[in-house]
């Protein structure tokens, strides 16, 4: 399948891992709508597929194609973002004390403050950018999990992954990274110590607003990754083989997508820097970001395709900015080939920590010029 390991990353993704199928050669994979496979004589399970719940050829090239972006020893895809981010907290036990990133994709706060304390967790809340706070919520020996995302969504601060894994690996912990928004394009998390990296495979690696899908790597295949593959397998939170195709078709194009969106996203944020209307300008990529200097280490070829703008004039001046906007889109998601925009305080409701001033971007691959302006006609009214 694989034809030559010293490929660039760009080439291994592209090429789908080389893949030709051995039968009749085609470069594309076929998508394998079975969803049970004839076992070994006398029903023994052996080597093999047996039951797409277990697993299935759909899922075995997009899974081999991101263990190799990310450098991990193994992956599995599954059935959404969201499905990838509580399987790891699903392997713990009650009882079992996680600290947790105090600024994250909403959706992820709310499971940890609702579903994941009552079914037992210990969840503990941070500010993973402060190293010293980070370091003295460790409970050695109790901590299991410490969970950071990097770019955070939706403020996009940068946590110090070399650092963070130091702090959690000297607790006993395991450091667990949702790198949805820096791709293995710009960041390997397990380069930098990390145990996990977590991608909602919805955004910038299927890229097409097509796909719901969810992705984990682990850095060692141990009882803990068997415990991860048990709730999947268990819980049934598989991908379906016609959306494992639609992401590997996605992949294809991503380092290509990803780089044009930070381009964009760049260009943007230096415009928006200047613009009388915009009070911040939230992005890593500028110099006067808090986690410009760590970004500049552990990011490498850009700073994402997403930002936010705090619009002077406060809730009302964010919104009618928005309804005058005309080539970005008013919805939510990231990471497609179209950009959107978003007032992220309305979306997530009561207790967000997001000011009501602010909108995020999220960069697709459109003309840069084309995006400046239709942000500066909707901010100039």
């Amino acid at each position: 399948m694989t034809r030559n390991h010293d490929l660039a990353p760009e080439t291994l993704a592209a090429q789908a891992l080389g893949f030709v199928d051995p039968e009749n050669k085609a470069l594309v994979p076929p998508v394998h709508h079975a969803t049970t496979f004839e076992r070994p004589p006398g029903g023994i399970s052996g080597p093999g597929f047996s039951y797409s719940r277990n697993d299935n050829p759909s899922y075995t090239q997009v899974e081999a194609l991101l263990q190799r972006l990310e450098g991990g020893a193994d992956a599995l895809v599954m059935a959404s973002g969201m499905s990838a981010v509580t399987a790891p907290f699903l392997a713990l036990a009650p009882g079992d004390h996680v600290v947790v990133q105090n600024v994250m994709y909403w959706g992820v706060r709310r499971w940890l403050k609702t579903f994941a304390t009552r079914w037992g967790l210990d969840v503990q809340f941070v500010d993973a950018h402060d190293l010293d706070e980070l370091r003295a919520a460790m409970r050695p020996g109790k901590t299991k999990l410490v969970w950071v995302e990097t770019p955070a969504n939706p403020l996009w601060g940068i946590v110090d992954l070399a650092a963070a894994s130091e702090i959690a690996h000297a607790a006993g912990a395991r450091l667990a990274v949702d790198s949805t928004v820096a791709t293995p394009v710009l960041t390997r998390p397990l380069e930098h110590g990390a145990d996990l990296v977590m991608h909602s495979a919805t955004k910038f690696l299927n890229g097409h607003s097509d796909v719901l899908a969810g992705a984990l790597v682990t850095a060692v295949k141990d009882d803990y990754w068997e415990r991860i593959e048990q709730v999947r397998r268990d819980l049934g939170t598989v991908m379906g083989p016609q959306e494992a195709w639609l992401l590997l078709r996605g992949m294809r194009t991503l380092h290509i997508r990803v780089r044009k969106a930070c381009e964009n996203a760049q260009a943007i944020a230096e415009a928006m820097d200047r613009h009388p209307k915009v009070s911040h300008v939230l992005y890593p990529g500028l110099p006067d970001h808090p986690g410009h200097d760590v970004a500049r280490r552990q990011m490498v070829g850009g700073y994402s395709g997403i930002l936010s703008i705090r619009v002077a004039g406060g809730i009302e001046a964010s919104l009618a900015a928005m309804r005058r906007m005309t080539v970005f889109h008013s919805a939510t998601s990231l990471g497609g080939t179209e950009s959107l925009a978003e007032h992220r305080a309305s979306t997530e409701g009561p207790g967000t920590p997001v000011p009501d001033d602010l909108i995020r971007l999220a960069v697709g691959i459109e003309h840069t010029q084309d995006l400046i302006d239709d942000l500066t006609q909707a901010l100039d009214g």
